[in-house]
């Protein structure tokens, strides 16, 4: 062997002892931390033993497990952690840099695990609370006003439960609607929906042009369904026999001030002579009397007997006479 090939694997031999002092005289860490990419926690305080996985003596293990990392204060927030923060953070709980291994990511991104129930969600619960519970037969719709604010389940919730039911809104064609929500069977939050009502109801509409003073009859008015946004009265009816107290154009919507009822002919005028009749079982009596006002059939109106000169109350029958009320 030559002088060269010795040089060489002296040197060799020199460089293989060093390394092999080197990892003698070095130490194994008292902790190894591996950091995913990314990584989605339950609470909105990320501790190191949710985001790393840690291994180490046990003591240790507790201490870097416990330590806060940061926290996220929105849904949609993302938390960025480096390498630099944690050996930072495991410092201040008094585990040296030097004892420490690190592998995986560099940074890692936090997100808090939620889950959303939508105001769509919210409002499809209301109403159907609503369709299968609500007594009015003549309310047809039920229209959201504004939406319920989104609700927000931070971390996981496994049995999640809705229990709707009727609150007091004051105002008559509303509706409100509570909504508790149980996750687990615990309350965790209650949200609102409003609803305004829409009503079946019928409405007399005008088939031609009616002139003012004449009789609303099927010829000249028809009777449909229509959506209102207030119940129809419970005495409504058909103004049929009613006249016009104004001109009624083809098409329009009749409402009750524009009708009204055909009045009475008048048969006895202010002033007018009289026979005042009494008719009970055989007795038969007629006087003289004069009209203090005027009336038609059936009405009552006062009656001054001429021979007495008594005012009386009378009714007023189909013939022009006037019987006496007793």
């Amino acid at each position: 062997m030559n002088s060269k090939k010795l040089c060489i694997i002296l040197i060799g031999s020199l460089f293989v002892s060093a390394i092999s002092a080197a990892e003698k005289a070095g130490k194994d860490p008292l902790l190894r931390i591996y950091l995913p990419r990314k990584v989605t926690v339950a609470d909105n305080t990320p501790k190191l033993g949710e985001v790393g996985i840690i291994h180490g003596s046990d003591e240790l293990v507790v201490t870097a497990s416990a330590i806060s990392l940061g926290k996220i204060s929105m849904k949609d927030q993302k938390l960025i952690v480096d390498r630099r923060l944690i050996l930072s953070r495991l410092a201040s709980n008094g585990i040296a840099a030097s004892d420490v291994m690190l592998t995986g990511a560099h940074k890692v991104a936090i997100r808090q695990d939620y889950k959303s129930i939508g105001k769509p969600e919210l409002i499809e619960v209301a109403r159907a609370f609503l369709k299968k519970n609500f007594t009015d037969n003549s309310v047809c719709q039920f229209n959201p006003l504004g939406s319920p604010e989104e609700f927000i389940m931070l971390g996981g919730v496994g049995d999640l439960r809705f229990s709707p039911r009727l609150a007091t809104s004051g105002i008559r064609n509303q509706v409100k609607v509570q909504i508790v929500i149980f996750g687990d069977g615990q309350q965790i939050g209650v949200r609102e929906v409003t609803f305004k009502l829409k009503y079946n109801c019928r409405r007399a509409v005008a088939l031609v042009d009616i002139a003012r003073g004449a009789v609303i009859s099927k010829e000249n008015v028809k009777i449909e369904e229509a959506l209102s946004n207030y119940p129809e009265s419970a005495n409504w009816s058909p103004p049929y026999g009613l006249i016009a107290r104004r001109r009624l154009s083809t098409n329009m919507v009749i409402h009750a001030s524009m009708v009204g009822p055909v009045k009475p002919h008048i048969l006895l005028k202010r002033n007018q002579s009289v026979v005042i009749r009494i008719d009970r079982g055989g007795l038969f009596v007629t006087v003289r009397g004069v009209s203090m006002q005027p009336g038609s059939a059936g009405e009552y109106i006062k009656i001054r007997n001429v021979d007495s000169q008594r005012i009386i109350m009378a009714k007023v029958n189909e013939d022009g006479t006037v019987e006496p009320v007793f």
